[in-house]
């Protein structure tokens, strides 16, 4: 029926053709759960924007809360909330801010730490006065550990201020203008020498100063949405370009297939020299030696399989059981060549073995593409089907063989019994026409005898011969002196 070598190697190479197309299925959805995550992400992102400005508009800036001087304090509580868990929402990540909202102490909360906003310019002090005047009001809440959070502008200069030296402050700030002073180095300084504070106890706002005014808030948070769907198109194509093939994951796979082929190639050969008798025991060099060439064979036609199965399946559309099947016709085609070559076989076997290797391959194909579809379970369905699919292959072929050579035998028979039959009545033809022909000739020869009695009894002969009617012929005087003087 089927030779289990063949159905052993034919399983392998469709295992390995579903074992890279597994890869290729899970690099793809990776991308896909990636990018479903992704549009969740930007539009939380997007809503948490969105509800900032809504929140503005309908609770600080229709209620005219904190008048003209105070207002712009109000709208940077509610942006940094939005913009601060915006900005966590667009690569995934759980929102932390929340607008307290009561006038305390504490203005925003982000995983239990308070957080005291503190957006001054008034006496160029950097939002450093409010704080000192917060610090005496709430002397506890450094030490209970709250965060003073200042504009990311202000910040940054109190950073530089802080950390320059006197030296450097004196050659640097005696200027005034747009830049800081020598005044406000100074200010800084005192401010945390004589207070039990350091710098660390502050930090930026993710806005500027300038950003949340009541002219600005609105350009501002447009601002923030259209760098937020910068981000998420910039994380989407980190995602394409994460899901493409790889030189790493196309040489794993030409290092697995070479692997399992080779290994395959190795047991089927130790199995062939078991089954002609062989015990283990007794191998020789000579067959070790063998044994280890068809594994190196098997693990070379393994890497160009893995490879070239890789390489059709992510860079052209080709599932990876045809691929399998391209490259194992191919193998085998190149086989007949050679013997074709080598004089083992003429061009007419050459056509019609290549046929039968491209029609065997295609059958492989066929049944372990259905059987993944069937059994949707990596490598499991590819075997199941293909065994499934070689085996009913192999029966309906050798049953039909069976038939159409009793089929032909038949024939033959009934051909060689037909043969004989008009051979006998052919021969028999044959004597009636040498028999015919001998009589004719004879009459024929009479009737143009030189010898006119002989010549006219001939005539009458060969008349009678052909079929002339008995009354017509002039054979007697009387019919004849009639048919001329009547």
């Amino acid at each position: 029926m089927y030779e289990p070598a063949k159905l052993t190697k034919s399983n392998q190479e469709q295992a390995v053709a579903a074992w890279v197309n597994y890869l290729n299925q899970l690099r793809l959805d990776n991308l896909l759960s990636t990018l479903n995550q992704q549009d969740m992400n930007l539009a939380d992102a997007l809503a948490s924007v969105t509800a900032a400005v809504r929140k503005i508009d309908l609770e600080v800036v229709t209620t005219n809360r904190g008048g003209v001087k105070g207002m712009h304090g109000f709208i940077a509580e509610v942006a940094e909330v939005g913009v601060g868990n915006a900005r966590r929402q667009i690569f995934g990540e759980n929102p932390l801010y929340q607008w307290v909202n009561d006038n305390g102490p504490v203005d925003l909360m982000r995983s239990g730490v308070a957080i005291q906003q503190k957006f001054f310019a008034a006496g160029n002090r950097f939002g450093l006065g409010a704080i000192a005047d917060h610090l005496q009001k709430y002397p506890d809440f450094v030490e209970n550990g709250g965060k003073y959070q200042i504009p990311s502008d202000h910040f940054e200069v109190i950073q530089k201020l802080h950390a320059m030296p006197r030296e450097e402050a004196g050659k640097l700030l005696t200027r005034t203008g747009d830049g800081p002073s020598y005044g406000d180095w100074t200010r800084v300084q005192s401010f945390f020498e004589e207070r039990s504070l350091g710098v660390e106890s502050l930090e930026p706002s993710h806005l500027k100063y300038s950003e949340v005014q009541m002219g600005a808030y609105g350009a501002t948070l447009q601002s923030e949405t259209d760098s937020l769907r910068s981000t998420d198109q910039s994380l989407r194509d980190d995602a394409y370009q994460a899901s493409d093939p790889t030189l790493r994951e196309g040489t794993k796979a030409t290092l697995a297939a070479a692997a399992i082929e080779g290994g395959t190639a190795l047991a089927l050969a130790v199995i062939a020299k078991r089954r002609a008798g062989k015990p283990l025991k007794d191998f020789t060099r000579e067959d070790w030696t063998d044994i280890a060439g068809e594994g190196g064979l098997g693990a070379a036609q393994g890497g160009v399989r893995g490879l070239s199965i890789y390489w059709l399946t992510n860079f052209t559309a080709t599932p990876a059981a045809v691929a399998s099947s391209i490259v194992t016709a191919a193998f085998g085609v190149a086989e007949q060549a050679n013997k074709l070559r080598r004089g083992e076989i003429d061009e007419l076997a050459f056509i019609e073995n290549s046929e039968l290797v491209c029609l065997e391959t295609a059958v492989s194909a066929l049944s372990s593409f259905v059987g993944q579809a069937i059994i949707p379970v990596p490598l499991l369905g590819a075997v199941i089907g293909n065994t499934v699919g070689v085996v009913m292959y192999k029966a309906v072929s050798s049953s039909l063989s069976k038939r159409e050579a009793s089929l032909i035998e038949r024939y033959l028979g009934e051909q060689q019994i037909r043969d004989r039959h008009l051979a006998a009545e052919y021969q028999q033809l044959i004597e009636q026409l040498d028999a015919s022909m001998s009589d004719y000739l004879g009459v024929l020869e009479r009737a143009f005898s030189p010898d006119l009695e002989v010549a006219l009894r001939g005539s009458v002969d060969l008349a009678l011969e052909l079929g002339v009617a008995t009354d017509d012929v002039l054979d007697s005087d009387e019919k004849v002196l009639a048919y001329f003087l009547d």
